[in-house]
C-alpha cells in the first residue's frame, strides 16, 4: 500500500492541469516552446563538457517562485540534470 503512491498513475485531469500551469508561466516569462527547448539544449551542451548526463531523468522547466524582494512571483528556471559520472580532463 505504501508503494501505490510512487507508481499509481496520474488521471489525464492531473496531466492536463500540470501541462495548463507549464503554459501560463512560460506565457507569463515570454519563453516560448522554441526558447525553451534551444535553452534546454545549450545547459546540455555546456554541462556535457564537464560531466556524463542521463538524459531520461533530464527535467528542465520554468516555474514561479516568490522574489526576493517578497513583492510578487516571479519566473524561475529549475533543473534536475542527473550526473552519470564525472569527466577526466587531461592537462
Amino acid at each position: 500500500m505504501f508503494f501505490d503512491n510512487f507508481f499509481k498513475k496520474k488521471s489525464s485531469g492531473s496531466v492536463a492541469k500540470d501541462r495548463l500551469k507549464l503554459v501560463l508561466v512560460t506565457d507569463r516569462a515570454n519563453c516560448s516552446p522554441d526558447l525553451m527547448e534551444q535553452m534546454k539544449k545549450d545547459i546540455i551542451d555546456v554541462i556535457s563538457k564537464y560531466v556524463e548526463i542521463d538524459l531520461k531523468g533530464l527535467d528542465i522547466k520554468i516555474t514561479q517562485t516568490e522574489s526576493g524582494e517578497g513583492n510578487g512571483s516571479v519566473p524561475a528556471l529549475i533543473a534536475n540534470i542527473p550526473i552519470s559520472e564525472m569527466k577526466v580532463k587531461n592537462s
